[in-house]
């Protein structure tokens, strides 16, 4: 289960596989620790929910001062449940307007750009090439999940940055749990013919009702690409149950706020050189 942390008054939770990376900034935020008010308490991100304009506007510089990050390099793409990838270049322009940002993924790797998914049930998954650098996000509900958007970010990080499945770190955060996400039979049977869809979708005790596990519909798509179990880390926490701390659409009865979730690959910090008898000496 990840642990959960605070930043000034933001609780979040962080993964434990990504330890190692140095180079790298996550958080899994809770919904504590904003301004909104009522189905929105309190930290909600998004514009688009009906919370006042005003309170997401704070919550976003609340988050922004916890984590020390501009707001400007905060980038929320539009997530329409689809399985387009969102591919940023190191340097360089990388859009024009918010329309071109229909995307449920992105990958980068942009140093000081914070990659954001936001959630209120549906499963943020993090991806980390530790040794190439490169980061992912996506943003997998059950249409997303259905179309293997995990395992296609996989194998973009393959095909286009020449990722080692050896070294892809994976961290799948906060969402509905099997305990509580019910489904009919129209989205149960988008899952019917992937591979291991057994282990992730069982009958429900009333009729014509599936329980669809979304965390493990993923991590059996990521263990199918290839990665090492080794290499992937389940939060533990289903957002249905625990709604003290997330948003849940499902559990509020579809009004609530959104929680953010984000990657960042620090800067490296310059280098400098200090003379010393005519000796130069590299210092970081």
């Amino acid at each position: 289960m990840f642990p959960l942390s605070k930043k000034e008054s933001i609780p979040y939770l962080q993964a434990a596989i990504f330890s190692e990376c140095d180079f790298l900034i996550h958080a899994f935020c809770a919904r504590q620790g904003g301004v909104s008010q009522d189905e929105y308490a309190s930290l909600n991100v998004s514009f688009n929910e009906g919370d006042e304009e005003y309170s997401v506007l704070q919550n976003w510089g609340h988050l922004s001062k916890a984590f020390a990050i501009p707001l400007e390099q905060f980038l929320v793409v539009n997530q329409v449940h689809g399985d387009k990838i969102f591919v940023i270049k190191s340097h360089g322009g990388f859009f024009s307007s918010r329309a071109e940002l229909d995307y449920d993924a992105i990958v980068t790797n942009r140093t000081n750009l914070a990659i954001c998914i936001k959630t209120a049930d549906c499963v943020p998954v993090f991806f980390v090439d530790r040794l190439k650098k490169i980061i992912a996000v996506a943003h997998a509900g059950w249409r997303s999940t259905a179309l293997k958007i995990s395992a296609k970010v996989i194998e973009l990080m393959q095909n286009q940055y020449g990722s080692s499945l050896q070294n892809i770190l994976v961290a799948i955060g906060p969402s509905i749990g099997k305990c509580c996400y019910q489904v009919d039979s129209a989205v149960a049977d988008a899952f019917r013919g992937q591979k291991s869809h057994e282990i992730y979708l069982l009958p429900a005790t009333v009729g014509n009702k599936w329980m669809l596990d979304l965390p493990e519909a993923n991590r059996r798509q990521i263990l199918d690409c290839g990665i090492p179990e080794k290499n992937i880390e389940t939060s533990g926490f289903c957002t249905f149950c625990r709604q003290d701390i997330f948003f849940s659409h499902r559990g509020s009865g579809g009004i609530t706020g959104r929680q953010i979730n984000f990657m960042m690959i620090k800067e490296d910090a310059p280098c400098r050189v200090l003379t010393l008898d005519n000796k130069a000496y590299w210092i970081q």
